[in-house]
């Protein structure tokens, strides 16, 4: 070029003015500042100070304090003052990092030359650069997502940049897809096959959904207007709707026939990773890392309901193919099934299982179409396949070459085809591991003893021995027939003995049999404090709200059941009996806890059992018994054995400390048939029943010797104008009835005849005969003076499962872990207090498994000034069909008691 035309040049571009000179400045200089060190809050979504800087006009606009630039002044900018620290408050707030001098330079240098803006205004969070790093050594790329057209043909797999179909058995792709913004995160099918949706897009930029015909191999639409990656894309059943959504927590409803955007849903507290619509289309899921899944309404967006019992973020969300659960997983490695009953109205819908599944977070899942089999893959490179609905572990595949990122269970295939992160494939077996035997000798846990010697007993026997010596250890033998059930019983303390006595069961050989294997499904530990080896209440346990009544726990050897969940934010669950001093399981000992203390949800397997393996421990128990579990004999043992063949078997008298005496340590040993019975306590005798009103009479079981049945009680005899709710029944596996004996307002003061004709009774089934005991009366029945206030229950707003029949008590019905609503009526006479109606007892004679519902911290009650009071009544997924009839008490004016109304437990609707 010649001299005088350099010269021109020059005085050309000297001539231009400074905006039209910078063209780009903005974008290649200053775009990236504000976007790495303002935009994170100042966005037109978070809008911090009412002051976003994401376009270059909304950044002239400034906030409250106008233009922060002013244009060829940088000492007098507001926006330079703030990074600078001469103005307050000094940006970016201290906990960040501050901006580097020579940024702050470059931005000044952009001011004075006139803050000249971009050629074409648009969001600086979406001009991202992302650079594209090849995947080293040639390797294959990462697959990252995978499904399978509904006819069977084809199977998709996405990669960065792009989506290969290919067939189910094939390698070689029979059609490329492309190009695809970013790494693929999901693909999906429509229901006809004919388009695939794939979700993708760029970190911290954007969020795209593509749609793409599958036979053309065409881009036929493009969604965008998410502010971060994509992690699901899902097509409506029928093909309507897409559904989008990602790390911005943003759920997005578009329309496919015009691509309009449909609805917004803004409500998660972390990214969405996955989405599931409903098979009848009108409900959508959402799987969070903010540890929920969340039911939405598609027609309006509503939120149906929130399903919080997970303890960690979620990766995966289905609905089985019959719509009637709901299946997720994610990190807190456990799949979690609920029971979907309320369709799009809102609602709660209950928990099935929340099973411990692998010891890694779940990434992935899998359903099967005819629902029968699942598919779980975890972060340590693990699948697992589960039999459905029992959701039990049937095949374990560890140490795959990579972590697992889709699988596809082809119909009445007997593999599954899953995708890896190394760009592999790969088909596992659905079928179930072959059975293994239990390793021999698993049941011995020390040196059999010498059993020669030792003398045999003819039954029933009682025998009398003294350890004298350190570690002794007294043999008797005796002979059984299968199935034969068994009283052993020791008497050492209850007799002034110094013997802590252990009483074991072993084989002709002296070893150990066992009695049950327990493996655990569900781990946790005790949280607020530890517990004592006494009390049946407030056991505090982490991930509580995964557990369900009539669970065992497992606990440093003890077992115990779940009998009543927390029942309020500062309560824990109740254990078996549900009162009093708790009742250990399977011959197991009550113990000390200590807070932070393992503990876990176990399942009974029989003995000899090898349970598959699931990442937990399995716990075998033997035929042992320290200290008797219905704890009535202090530190004296009871065992109630069934005889698990014909045969001889040994029975070994120990000190469980180790300590003997010549003198102090003896014992009396009771080998015997069993004799299981039963006796009753009545509370509350000598009710003075106010005319008009009721008063309560409580019913206590002891159970002795395993016997578990229902007994029921009657109450003949009642005075004139007297009646009650009798008979009433203590259920199966429950110590507790409540009666309630009633005065009509004109009943006559009784007399002492009267109430002497009064007769309790009580009669259960044992071994095939009726069994009755007498019970006596109700003792000094009275009339009592005027009632100071009476209660009435009502059906709520929502008479849903309400029946009315005149000279009828109001009836509600309810199923297994549905939820109903009632009212409690108070007759203030000159009661002005509040009325307490109770905590977790609040709901008196329910039956198990049914219990009032957010009784909150105070329990149940009407406020001073009210007469009324909404309450809720839940069946738990547990509960028992069945009719009984229940009340409410006020604790005021005397335990004044309500009249009955029947409560009907309908069977689990196993259509919805």
């Amino acid at each position: 070029m010649s001299r005088p035309l350099l010269a021109l040049l020059a005085t050309v571009l000297a001539w231009i003015p400074a905006p039209v000179r910078a063209t780009g400045v903005y974008e290649r200089e200053i775009a990236p500042i504000l976007r790495s060190h303002c935009a994170g809050c100042h966005n037109a979504v978070e809008f911090e100070g009412d002051f976003s800087v994401e376009t270059f006009a909304a950044l002239r606009a400034g906030g409250d304090k106008g233009d922060p630039v002013r244009p060829g002044n940088a000492d007098d900018s507001l926006l330079i003052k703030l990074l600078e620290g001469r103005a307050r408050p000094a940006m970016p707030p201290d906990d960040e990092p501050r901006v580097p001098a020579d940024e702050i330079a470059r931005l000044r240098r952009w001011i004075a030359d006139g803050a000249p803006g971009p050629e074409r205004d648009v969001s600086i969070l979406e001009s991202l650069e992302v650079p594209h790093i090849p995947p080293a050594g040639g390797r294959p790329a990462p697959i990252t997502a995978m499904a399978l057209s509904p006819d069977g043909q084809l199977v998709a797999i996405g990669r960065t940049g792009g989506v290969e179909l290919r067939s189910p058995r094939g390698s070689d792709p029979v059609r490329l897809l492309g190009p695809v913004p970013g790494k693929v995160q999901s693909v999906r099918f429509s229901s006809n096959g004919r388009l695939l949706a794939v979700a993708s897009g760029t970190p911290g930029l954007n969020g795209v959904a593509q749609v793409w015909d599958v036979a053309g191999g065409r881009l036929v639409r493009e969604f965008t207007g998410h502010r971060d990656l994509l992690y699901a894309a899902e097509f409506s059943p029928d093909g309507s709707r897409l559904a989008t959504a990602g790390y911005d927590r943003v759920i997005r409803l578009w329309r496919m026939d015009d691509g309009a955007q449909e609805r917004v849903i803004q409500v998660h507290n972390g990214a969405v990773f996955a989405l599931a619509f409903h098979p009848s289309g009108m409900v959508l899921a959402s799987a969070s890392a903010d540890q929920t899944v969340k039911l939405w309404r598609v027609a309006d967006g509503t939120r149906i309901d929130t399903l919080n019992q997970p303890q960690g973020e979620l990766s995966a969300v289905a609905f089985t193919s019959d719509g009637s659960q709901i299946l997720a997983a994610g990190a807190d490695r456990r799949i979690h099934r609920w029971n979907f009953v309320t369709g799009d109205t809102p609602g709660l819908n209950p928990v099935l299982d929340s099973r411990f599944a692998h010891d890694a977070p779940i990434v992935s899942l899998a359903l099967a179409s005819d629902g029968r089999k699942l598919v779980t893959a975890a972060a340590d490179r693990s699948v697992k396949v589960w039999s459905l609905p029992e959701l039990t572990e049937v095949r374990v595949h560890t140490d795959l070459p990579d972590v697992v990122t889709g699988m596809i269970l082809e119909p009445g295939a007997a593999e599954v085809l899953v995708a890896r992160l190394d760009g592999g494939t790969a088909r596992l077996s659905l079928e179930p591991e072959p059975v293994r035997a239990p390793p021999r000798g698993s049941g011995e846990t020390e040196a059999a003893p010498d059993v020669a010697r030792a003398p045999s007993l003819e039954l029933p026997a009682t025998v009398h021995g003294r350890i004298s010596r350190p570690g002794q250890a007294d043999l008797y033998r005796f002979r059984a027939r299968a199935g034969q059930e068994l009283t052993l019983a020791i008497d050492a303390a209850r007799s002034g003995s110094a013997l802590d006595s252990r009483l074991e069961i072993l084989d002709p050989a002296g070893r150990p049999l066992e009695r049950v294997v327990l493996q655990a499904v569900r781990d946790s530990w005790f949280t607020f404090r530890g517990k004592d080896s006494s009390t049946s209440d407030d056991f505090r346990l982490q991930n509580w709200a995964e557990m369900e009544l009539d669970e065992w726990l497992y606990a440093g050897g003890e077992v115990v059941r779940l009998w009543l969940y927390p029942r309020g934010p500062d309560s824990g669950f109740k254990v078996y009996p549900g009162e009093g001093a708790r009742q250990p399981a399977f011959g197991t000992t009550a113990l000390v806890h200590a807070l932070n203390e393992p503990a876990y949800i176990v399942e009974p397997h029989p003995p000899g059992s090898n349970p598959v393996a699931n990442g937990l421990p399995v716990f075998r128990l033997h035929w042992e018994n320290d200290d008797d579990p219905y704890r009535r004999w202090g530190s004296d043992s009871l065992l109630l054995f069934t005889a698990p063949a014909d045969g001889e078997y040994l029975a070994r008298v120990t000190d469980i400390r180790g300590f003997a005496s010549p003198t102090n340590h003896s014992y009396t040993l009771t080998v015997r048939d069993r004799q299981p019975g039963f006796d009753v306590a009545t509370e509350g005798k000598g009710p003075a029943v106010s005319p008009g009103s009721g008063r309560e009479v409580r019913f206590v079981a002891r159970r002795e010797e395993g016997f578990d049945g229902p007994i029921r009680i009657g109450i003949d005899g009642l005075p004139k104008g007297f009646s009650s709710t009798a008979p009433v029944e203590i259920e199966a596996g429950q110590i507790a009835a409540v009666a309630v004996v009633y005065a009509e307002a004109d009943a006559p003061a009784p007399g002492p005849d009267d109430v002497a004709r009064v007769r309790v009774t009580a009669h259960a089934e044992i071994q095939g005969t009726t069994v009755t005991r007498e019970l006596g009366t109700l003792g000094e029945l009275k009339l009592g003076p005027p009632a100071r206030l009476t209660l009435e229950i009502l059906p709520g707003d929502d008479r849903t499962g309400v029946s009315e029949v005149p000279g009828e008590p109001l009836e509600f019905s309810l199923r297994p872990g549905e939820t109903l609503s009632a009212r409690v009526r108070a007759d203030r006479m000159d009661f002005t207090d509040r009325i307490e109606l109770g905590g977790d007892d609040s709901g008196r004679n329910l039956p198990h498994g049914l219990y009032v519902d957010n009784i909150g911290l105070n329990g149940l009650l009407i406020v001073e000034g009210q007469t009324e009071r909404e309450f809720f009544l839940t069946a738990a997924p547990k509960a028992r069909p069945g009719t009984r009839l229940f009340h409410l008490r006020a604790r005021a004016d005397g335990g004044q008691a309500s009249r009955p109304v029947r409560i009907r437990v309908l069977p689990v609707d196993v259509n919805r």
